[in-house]
């Protein structure tokens, strides 16, 4: 089966079926067209997510599994636990969210580069002004530390990356996250694909078919009003 080419020119052009998704690699599902404010959002409506080497040709996926995380099912491990209670780092949403992608794309430990290409970085900014895509902060002695961002629409949160600089800063940012979330009435939390850290925090997979119904559901749900705002 061939994947369906977008056009660049036309942010509007609809996204074919996510059931159309290659199985090989898993979820591949199109590739082209633009990261423009209007195709992001249409995107992640569907539950389709960009991921791609700087320098090739955009791909969109949706995966099958999906990773998700309910708010109630949080993990909070001993060590978690441990560092909540140290109550080590100031935490913050939509304080530095420029400088938390910059983090992101810093390359990590055993890998040679990044997918966060300056492309990508300038896609999200658009969506953070826009009010579309939030971050949290965690901060130690004025320094950005930790932290996460992502796109938030209804009730749902799709998880795009974290980093940390110091130990537990970003699970101690995501807790944060997700209790703030569950005060917001938010449902689900996207975590695109099975890591052995999302595991232990509690994630699970769900067959595309659940994420897609629940994603449908979720995203046309309100939240409160004031939910994020600079801290």
């Amino acid at each position: 089966m061939q994947i369906s080419i977008l056009n660049p020119r036309n942010p509007e052009q609809a996204f074919p079926s996510v059931q159309q998704a290659l199985l090989e690699p898993n979820g591949l599902l199109a590739m082209g067209g633009c990261l423009s404010e209007k195709r992001l959002l249409a995107a992640y409506r569907l539950g389709i997510f960009p991921w791609y080497n700087p320098g090739e040709p955009i791909l969109w996926w949706s995966p099958d599994p999906r990773m998700v995380l309910f708010p109630d099912e949080l993990k909070i491990s001993r060590s978690l636990q441990k560092a909540l209670r140290q109550n080590r780092f100031e935490l913050s949403f939509d304080r530095a969210f420029g400088e938390v992608v910059k983090a992101c794309a810093a390359p990590r430990d055993g890998a040679d580069g990044t997918w966060i290409s300056p492309e990508i970085n300038e896609a999200y900014q658009r969506l953070h002004q826009s009010g579309m895509a939030h971050s949290v902060e965690a901060w130690l002695n004025g320094d950005l530390v930790g932290g996460l961002y992502g796109v938030a629409i209804g009730q749902v949160f799709f998880g795009e990356s974290m980093f940390h600089r110091v130990t537990d800063a970003s699970k101690v940012a995501f807790a944060c996250l997700v209790d703030n979330l569950k005060a917001w009435n938010y449902q689900l939390i996207d975590c695109q694909v099975r890591t052995e850290h999302l595991a232990s925090l509690g994630a699970r997979e769900l067959p595309r078919h659940g994420f897609t119904e629940l994603r449908a559901l979720y995203c046309d749900l309100a939240v409160t009003p004031s939910a994020w705002c600079k801290s």
